[in-house]
C-alpha cells in the first residue's frame, strides 16, 4: 500500500489536467473510490446541487454490474469543486457528440470513444504513461484510493468521515488500515490543543 506525497499529487494533477484522463483520474484522487466504482459511475449518480456522487454499483472485468459487495459500500460521497467543474466539462462535451450524433454519450460517466463502458486495464496503463510524464514513481491505480485516504487525514478530516468516504467495514479497520499515518497527525492535534491552552 502505497501513498503520493501532496507535492507529487500536485504535480500530477498538472499533468493530467493537460489530459482526457483529468475527470476520471481527479475523481479517483481525491474522492478514494474504488477503480470498480468510479468506472460504474453514471451522469444519474451526480447529484450537481449538493455536489456529491452516489456510489451504488461496481463494474466488473467482463464488463457486467453488480450491487457494492456490502452495505457500508454503498454511500454518498463528496466531490471537490474543482472535481465537479471537470465533469460538468465533460458532460457538455457528450452533449455536443450526442447532437453530432456520436455514439458516446452514454449513460455511464467514464467510457470509451466508441462509447463501450472503460476496463481497468485501459486506466491503468494511461495512469502510468501519466505518472511517467510527471516524473512520479510508479504506483498501482489502487494507491489513488489510499492516496485519498491519507490525504484526509493529513488535513485532519475524522476517521468515522473517512471511514465513511472509503466505504469501510468498520472505524477500526479504516484505523488499522492507516495507523501508520496518524502519529503524526496526533502530535499536530496535540500541538493544536496546547496553543488553545497556552496561549
Amino acid at each position: 500500500m502505497e501513498a503520493l506525497s501532496v507535492e507529487e499529487c500536485r504535480r500530477f494533477l498538472e499533468v493530467v489536467e493537460k489530459s482526457e484522463w483529468y475527470p476520471l483520474l481527479a475523481l479517483a484522487l481525491t474522492t478514494g473510490m474504488r477503480p470498480s466504482e468510479y468506472l460504474a459511475l453514471k451522469w444519474s449518480d451526480i447529484d450537481w446541487q449538493w455536489g456529491t456522487a452516489s456510489v451504488c454499483r461496481t463494474i466488473q472485468v467482463t464488463g457486467s454490474f453488480d450491487d457494492t459487495k456490502r452495505k457500508r459500500s454503498r454511500r454518498i460521497v463528496k466531490l471537490q469543486n474543482f472535481v465537479l467543474e471537470a465533469l460538468q466539462e465533460l458532460l457538455k462535451t457528450r452533449e455536443g457528440e450526442r447532437e453530432g450524433n456520436c455514439p458516446t454519450m452514454h449513460e455511464l460517466i467514464f467510457v470509451l470513444p466508441t462509447g463501450l463502458p472503460l476496463k481497468q486495464r485501459e486506466v491503468k496503463r494511461e495512469f502510468r504513461k501519466l505518472l511517467a510524464i510527471a516524473g512520479i514513481r510508479s504506483v498501482r491505480l489502487y494507491d489513488l484510493r489510499h492516496t485519498a485516504a491519507t490525504l484526509a487525514i493529513a488535513a485532519g478530516v475524522s476517521v468515522k468521515v473517512i471511514s465513511d468516504q472509503l466505504g469501510h467495514a468498520s472505524i477500526s479497520f479504516t484505523l488499522e488500515r492507516y495507523s501508520h499515518v496518524l502519529p503524526s497527525i496526533q502530535d499536530e492535534a496535540a500541538a493544536k490543543v496546547e496553543r488553545l491552552l497556552v496561549a
